[in-house]
């Protein structure tokens, strides 16, 4: 886990939004936690380190 947070503002539509919390439910996860999630995932497919 990081040891520093940082907080960003993300704005989406509501439909993608309600979509998300489902995902998230589904996965026993926060929305929060299932964006971070999603962000390593596409991080980790699409840049080399």
């Amino acid at each position: 886990m990081a040891s520093e947070l940082s907080k960003f503002t993300l704005r989406i539509p509501t439909e993608l939004l309600q979509k998300l919390r489902i995902i998230a439910e589904n996965h026993g996860r926060s929305v929060n936690k299932e964006i971070e999630m999603v962000i390593k995932e596409y991080i980790k497919q699409n840049i080399e380190i």
